[in-house]
């Protein structure tokens, strides 16, 4: 069996250069790698392509990256909670592809199953469209989407065993799942890690197949972007922090 345990984020990430393109797990800052994204800050890579539903908020996930100028491209479906972002958008500095959230996920997919591109609606005869190849399918246009390559794919789990199975909890199975998938390299950063043999494998959302690197990470912040305390009948969502992943 390949060991696939690493100590830390440091000796996951050891081998990440300047200029590689990342796939980042998480939904807003639900189910994040923290402290993938912590080491890359510390560790000072520059001039990264970023594929990401969005790019965090200022103080806090891809949003440190930013601060710190790492970033060349994102590659992302909403950026409206970080002003940096905005900043680095308008001058100028960052380079920015905006996709719809659907295909994001689906091409993040589609490289996970080998795929060179999909054919998507979504699109179509808008701005996201331009310099692509459209088709037309049973009498409806589709657009040409090519999947993504990344080197790395930094996902967060619930738990996770030696074997590089993943189990997501909640909210937090959002975009784990379809990057831990398609990375040239996984690195998967879990709450809590066990023996190989523990998890029931019917719980299993990611198989070990997918993971290359598997660490215990530590003093996860979970922070919620808009906390809502309102009850609304029948559903009490006063413990937002339940869902946070």
């Amino acid at each position: 069996m390949i060991n696939k345990v690493v100590k830390n984020a440091g000796e996951a990430l050891a081998d990440l250069a300047d200029g590689m393109t990342l796939m980042l797990g998480g939904f807003g800052l639900c189910g994040i790698p923290e402290n993938c994204i912590n080491e890359l800050v510390r560790k000072g890579v520059s001039g990264l392509t970023c594929i990401s539903n969005n790019a965090g908020v200022d103080d806090f996930g891809i949003g440190l990256m930013l601060q710190k100028r790492q970033v060349k491209k994102m590659i992302a479906s909403y950026v409206g909670e970080n002003a940096e972002f905005e900043r680095q958008l308008l001058s100028g500095e960052l380079e920015v592809e905006l996709i719809p959230q659907g295909t994001l996920a689906t091409r993040c997919l589609a490289a996970g199953y080998g795929m060179p591109a999909i054919f998507t609606p979504a699109g179509v005869g808008t701005e996201v469209a331009e310099g692509k190849e459209v088709r037309t399918f049973g009498g409806k246009d589709y657009l040409l989407e090519r999947a993504f390559e990344a080197d790395f794919a930094l996902v967060k789990a619930w738990r996770g065993d030696t074997a590089g199975n993943l189990m997501y909890r909640h909210t937090a199975r959002n975009f784990n799942p379809v990057m831990a998938m398609a990375g040239k390299v996984t690195v998967a950063e879990v709450e809590e890690l066990v023996p190989e043999g523990t998890l029931d494998p019917d719980q299993i959302h990611t198989p070990g197949i997918y993971v290359h690197r598997i660490f215990q990470g530590m003093n996860y912040e979970k922070r919620i972007e808009q906390r809502t305390v309102r009850k609304y009948e029948g559903l009490d969502i006063t413990k937002a922090e339940d869902y946070a992943g």
